[in-house]
C-alpha cells in the first residue's frame, strides 16, 4: 500500500528525514483515524509539504501503534522516540503538551528516504484538511 502523508512545510521535517534527523513519522490522534491500522511493514509513504508537491518517500520498516493515551504513555512515548534522529521532536515539554488528550499513536519507522522526481496529487475526496491518504496505488493520485 501506498501512503501521502502531508507535512507542516514550517517544520522543514521532509529536509529532516532526508538527512536522517527524523527516522520516525508519529500521528498523533483523538480518534482512530488513517493511517491506524493501514500501514505496515514494506509500505511506502510519500510525503509532500501543504500545498506543495510531493519531494520525498521513505519505505516503512516498522510500526507500533499506542491506544488509551494517557498523560504517562505519552511521557514515555516521547522520552523514548522524541530525540532527534527519532521523531526529531526540539522541545519536549511542548511536545508532550501538544499531544495531550490525544488518545491514539501511531509511530511509522522510516527506512531508505530519498527524493523524487515532484508530483502534484488531487486530494479530492480525502477531504481538506485530510493529513493522511492511503492508497493502493499513489499513480492513482497524480494530477
Amino acid at each position: 500500500m501506498d501512503h501521502v502523508a502531508i507535512m507542516n512545510k514550517k517544520w522543514k521535517l521532509i529536509d529532516k528525514i532526508l538527512s536522517g534527523k527524523k527516522t520516525i513519522e508519529s500521528r498523533w490522534y483523538i480518534s482512530k483515524r488513517a493511517p491506524w491500522n493501514r500501514i505496515k511493514r514494506g509500505d511506502i509513504v510519500y510525503f509532500k509539504d501543504s500545498s506543495c508537491p510531493v519531494t520525498a518517500m521513505a519505505y516503512v520498516e516498522d510500526v507500533k501503534q499506542v491506544s488509551d493515551l494517557d498523560s504517562d504513555k505519552i511521557k514515555l512515548i516521547v522520552g523514548e522516540y522524541g530525540g532527534e534522529g527519532k521523531i526529531c521532536l526540539t522541545n519536549i515539554e511542548n511536545s508532550i503538551k501538544w499531544v495531550s488528550g490525544k488518545r491514539y499513536c501511531v509511530l511509522i519507522f522510516l527506512k531508505d528516504p530519498r527524493k523524487v522526481k515532484p508530483f502534484n496529487i488531487d486530494k479530492k475526496g480525502f477531504g481538506n484538511a485530510c493529513a493522511w491518504i492511503c492508497v493502493n496505488d499513489v499513480r492513482t493520485l497524480i494530477s
